[in-house]
């Protein structure tokens, strides 16, 4: 007990009672150090005011890409559940649970089915939140289920990279899924269908020798790590500095590995412009510049 309780008559601490906050309430930039409030972060797409791209989930990433928000899911496979019975400091199966819990999906692909600008196209969503994005069984069947269904329905498929790599916990079989995705990206360049690749941050390991490169088109958001093996690794392994921004999006684009590093605010219209010329189809609901500009190319 201090001196200033002993002072204050009885109820009036109780006035003063500290109330508490939510912990998300900011957002700290990791580009600015700026502090910024949650909830504008919805109306920003996730953008802080200095640029930097956060890492977002399917439910929001799929929201952001169609027209209105509208979209609907296609289920992905089930899969055997822990093959390998594998298990390290925690059963993968636990590790399962625990990304299920905190994600609210089953893995970490979510196919969504809608329009952008009018034109409907297939949207493949790897979510990094569900451990690291990794490319298991589930995730390889999600893939190859999305490119499936863009060739039965005669559409486009786009597909949102996020990833950490292989996943460790299923061995060979998850190694096996980057020869199966390359058959399916196959499967839509014999339909003579688009597939566009958006690199996000981060797109790395076997995701990036696999379907992650072998888009018609690769686009990429603002500062998005883009690599086979990290920086640190490489430094560490030929015992040298690495330029600048380094296997970053705007590096990689001017290497000529990424087509165009896009804002995600313009992304939606960058995607529905591609898609028309690709698809010989006339977008709705474009700003007149850029709509003149695509009727201009059909």
């Amino acid at each position: 007990m201090n001196w200033l309780t002993k002072l204050t008559p009885p109820g009036v601490k109780n006035i003063f009672t500290k109330k508490d906050s939510p912990d998300n309430l900011w957002i700290k930039c990791p580009k600015s150090g700026e502090m910024v409030f949650s909830a504008d972060l919805a109306s920003l797409q996730h953008v802080t005011p200095a640029g930097h791209h956060l890492r977002i989930g399917p439910d929001m990433r799929l929201g952001y890409t169609f027209d209105d928000g509208n979209y609907f899911e296609v289920d992905v496979p089930a899969v055997a559940k822990d093959p390998l019975k594998f298990k390290d400091d925690r059963k993968y199966v636990d590790r399962l649970k625990a990304a299920r819990a905190k994600t609210g999906d089953d893995d970490a692909m979510t196919i969504g089915v809608g329009h952008i600008h009018g034109i409907e196209t297939v949207v493949l969503v790897q979510n990094f939140a569900f451990m690291g994005g990794s490319l298991g069984m589930a995730a390889g069947e999600g893939f190859i289920q999305a490119a499936q269904y863009a060739v039965s329905k005669n559409l486009p498929l786009v597909v949102f990279t996020a990833a950490g790599g292989a996943r460790m916990q299923e061995g060979a079989l998850s190694l096996m899924q980057m020869p199966r995705t390359t058959i399916a990206v196959q499967e839509l360049r014999e339909a003579g269908l688009p597939y566009i690749v958006v690199l996000c941050d981060p797109t790395t390991g076997g995701v990036t020798a696999s379907y992650a490169m072998l888009g018609d088109i690769h686009l990429a958001e603002p500062g998005a790590l883009i690599c086979f093996a990290g920086p640190r690794v490489i430094e560490d392994t030929i015992r040298e500095k690495l330029p600048e921004g380094f296997q970053r999006a705007e590096y990689l684009e001017e290497k000529g590995m990424v087509d165009k590093v896009v804002h995600r605010h313009n992304l939606r219209e960058t995607l529905a412009n591609l898609l028309s010329v690709l698809m010989k189809s006339e977008p709705q609901n474009m700003p007149a510049k850029t709509a003149a500009q695509v009727a201009e190319r059909l």
